[in-house]
């Protein structure tokens, strides 16, 4: 589920209810409570004993709890206010060498245990055709802990009109300022999220996300014409102190656009999002060539979502998977050979550790403490990503603890980390950046984007773009996108800017697997240069 899917699903309202994982409506009171660690871990314990007397060699449980809260609106005016819960337990065994799982929504002792005996039965089915026996590296037994997200206010905790009413005034300062249209949202997440094993661990988790985004649009009533952008901010693994909007989480860019880190003033970035729209309705195309690029962090996530982050998926590499976003060129072979994957500028890294990310948890739902690890060094491949069944493949001995599912009826598998690049060592700021341009473009947001099922050929467009031309921003243009071979995309990448300008973006629909589950995941950079890129004409393309 993409941003579109998104804002469609938010419009359709309770309709939108039936997408597996959002559960049942609620109260807006039910989702400040949380269930009984104790009561949690006798579910656990039932499951486990259940499963090992079965004749499961390995089981963990996890006891999930999911709430969302969705507020919509629309100009001056509230469309929708959505509380959703879903609770339940889903059950993972190994026995014969195979994997089983099964998942149940009655949390009954009686059904519980039932459910344990049927994820056994199911692995003893399912070893008649496996052909090697699941390896699992180890992971130590960490007893009773717990973590939570470091969140200041409970988003859930604030009230919905409150919500509203800043919403609202998000929408009537973009209006005020030119725009004719506006939509913005707010998406509200807690996981509670209990797992046990039998490795001997119980863990309990609270997991809060938040999204703010929005849509304004301006038009040319004389000619019919409409543009429209779309807000700055990132999903965030934070509470409602995001919002707050604090100086210290604005960064400026060199064009005068507000950039956001740890916090967001979202009626700001409306009234700056009505002058975008607005300027787009009259400034010029771009003409297709090529251009030294510097790219902003609002943009770079996906890029490196794209290129970096799913074809360095351990299941993608091997071909175990290929849903949603195909496999991978990065073959097992090319980390052997020391493949360069990108210039010496280049260092990706996976760490799912990182404050105020959005796949920020202390542990993965393998129970593994979660960490992070080098993808590319200095511009040559070294590792991916991988959990507890896999790593032995890569000849290594500790999961990399990143194994995930989106709810309790749905069984974990191999997800991405924040997968991010790395700032520059040296003090490099995006000026500095620019400086050195002849003919380049500065592009700020992420757009549309398309790419192949290798993840080797791309193409990619943004929110905002401005032309460099001798060391200086210029005025803004349009129809912008740039063309890459990822390989040749990141060997072509000159210069990062220090850690002062290093900011996440991210998405909290990364879609994966058959049948298919989504996940959070930010991806962090400083704004980044790329020297002789192909730039395309959309508007052109499009005919």
């Amino acid at each position: 589920m993409d941003r579109r899917d998104f804002m469609q699903f938010t419009g359709f309202g309770l309709a939108g209810l039936m997408l597996p994982g959002f559960g049942h409506a609620v109260a807006a009171e039910v989702l400040v409570s949380t269930m009984d660690v104790g009561l949690k871990k006798a579910i656990a314990d039932a499951a486990l004993n259940a499963a090992t007397a079965a004749g499961a060699t390995y089981c963990d449980v996890r006891v999930g709890r999911y709430l969302n809260q969705f507020v919509v609106t629309r100009e001056n005016k509230v469309q929708n206010v959505i509380n959703t819960e879903s609770v339940g337990v889903g059950i993972r065994v190994i026995a014969n060498g195979t994997w089983g799982f099964c998942a149940t929504s009655d949390m009954s002792t009686g059904s519980i245990a039932a459910a344990a005996r049927q994820a056994v039965a199911i692995a003893k089915a399912n070893s008649k055709t496996q052909t090697a026996p699941v390896i699992l590296a180890p992971t130590p037994a960490l007893g009773e802990v717990s973590w939570k997200t470091p969140i200041v206010k409970n988003a859930m905790a604030i009230p919905i009109k409150d919500k509203a009413d800043l919403l609202l005034s998000v929408n009537a300062a973009a209006i005020n300022a030119g725009a004719n249209f506006v939509n913005s949202t707010l998406f509200l997440v807690n996981e509670q999220k209990y797992f046990a094993s039998t490795d001997g661990s119980y863990i309990d988790q609270d997991v809060h996300r938040i999204w703010a985004p929005m849509n304004v649009t301006a038009i040319d009533k004389a000619s019919g014409k409409f543009r429209s952008r779309q807000g700055l901010s990132s999903p965030m693994g934070m509470g409602f102190e995001y919002l707050d909007g604090a100086p210290s989480g604005k960064v400026l860019s060199p064009n005068g656009v507000i950039n956001y880190a740890m916090s967001y003033d979202m009626v700001e970035d409306a009234r700056e999002a009505a002058k975008h729209a607005k300027e787009k309705l009259t400034c010029a195309t771009v003409k297709p060539g090529k251009y030294d690029l510097v790219l902003e962090p609002s943009h770079m996530w996906l890029t490196i979502h794209e290129s970096v982050g799913h074809p360095l998926e351990l299941d993608r590499v091997l071909g175990y998977e290929a849903n949603y976003a195909g496999t991978s060129f990065a073959t097992l072979d090319k980390r052997e050979n020391k493949f360069k994957y990108g210039s010496e500028k280049v260092n990706l890294f996976a760490d799912k550790t990182q404050p105020g990310s959005l796949g920020a948890v202390g542990y993965d739902d393998e129970g593994v403490k979660t960490k992070r690890w080098d993808l590319v060094k200095d511009g040559t491949l070294v590792n991916y990503q991988a959990i507890r069944d896999q790593v032995h493949i890569l000849g290594e001995k500790e999961s990399h603890g990143c194994c995930y599912a989106d709810s309790w009826s749905s069984v974990q598998f191999q997800r991405m980390a924040n997968v991010s690049l790395a700032p520059g060592k040296e003090k490099l700021s995006v000026s500095d950046m620019i400086k050195g341009v002849e003919k380049g473009i500065y592009i700020v947001g992420a757009g549309s984007f398309s790419i192949d099922q290798q993840r080797y050929n791309a193409q990619f467009g943004g929110q905002l773009f401005y032309e460099i031309k001798d060391g200086k921003l210029g005025p803004m243009l349009e129809d912008v996108a740039y063309q890459l071979r990822t390989p040749e995309f990141w060997g072509s990448c000159v210069g990062v800017c220090d850690e002062s300008d290093y900011r996440h973006g991210g998405s909290f629909f990364d879609g994966k697997g058959q049948p298919g589950q989504v996940s959070a995941v930010s991806h962090g950079s400083s704004t980044a240069r790329f020297n002789g890129v192909n730039v395309i004409n959309t508007a052109r393309s499009l005919g």
